[in-house]
This record gives C-alpha cells, structure tokens and sequence, in this order.
C-alpha cells in the first residue's frame, strides 16, 4: 500500500495541485489520507460517508466548510470500487474544481473516474474482493 501512495503524492506533485486539505473517507480512506497527510505535511479531517459497513447517514459538513474556504480539497479512499461512494460525495456537493478524489486502488469499470490512485484492477476480467492491511483481523 506504501507504493500505491507514493504513487498518488507523485501524481499530485506532478498535477501541481497540492491539497490544503486531505480528507479521508471514513473508513476505509482514514488510514491513506494520514498518510498522505504526513508526506504532503498538510491537515487531514475525516468525511464521514459509509455506505457500506455501518450505514449511517452521511456528514458531508467537514467538505461543505472547506468548500465554503475556497480550500484545495484531497479526498481520498481505499478503494473507487462500483464508484458509489465518490458519486455520493460529488452528488451531495457543489461543483467546485478544487475538489480532487483519489483511491488507493481503482477498479477501471467504476461509473466514477477518480483524480488519481496508486494501482488498477479489472473486476470485469478478474472479480475478487480486495482485503487492506487494516481490515485483516485474526478471528
């Protein structure tokens, strides 16, 4: 996973768009954009968006008030899957060009087209779920 981030802070030096905030969206994306947060040496805030495991409803004000600053937002996740967390995020806010959207991996058939991600997978050709480091639990 280490790879995949440097990948994305490299895409993003070269983009020149270094982000004055990173947010991480809970959970999945919490633990790449603390990362990212430390190599870009900028602040990193959680979005609370799980419309997976724990659905809840989502808290979107931690972007609204970015937004609202004019601030150059990285949001970031684990992984842009069927891209219905990154479309739930982009529905639920205001066209703004500061916004970029980044996945640790990207699944080349999601209806969403991140920024940038760090590796790419085809669940078309091969469809297996992925497992992070931070979700394997001995049971």
């Amino acid at each position: 996973m280490r790879n995949a981030l440097i990948q994305i802070e490299d895409r993003l030096v070269h983009s020149m768009f270094i982000p004055d905030i990173i947010l991480g969206v809970n959970r999945g994306g919490l633990i790449p954009g603390v990362y990212l947060s430390h190599r870009l040496n900028r602040p990193h805030e959680a979005l609370d968006v799980r419309l997976r495991d724990h659905r809840t409803e989502s808290d979107l004000d931690v972007l609204y008030r970015h937004v609202s600053r004019g601030s150059k937002i990285l949001i970031i996740d684990d992984i842009n899957d069927s891209g219905a967390t990154f479309d739930h995020i982009a529905e639920n806010c205001i066209y703004d060009s500061n916004i970029r959207y980044a996945a640790v991996i990207n699944n080349r058939p999601s209806a969403f087209e991140v920024n940038y991600h760090g590796y790419e997978i085809d669940k078309s050709v091969e469809d297996r779920w992925v497992v992070f480091p931070w979700e394997e639990w001995d049971k």
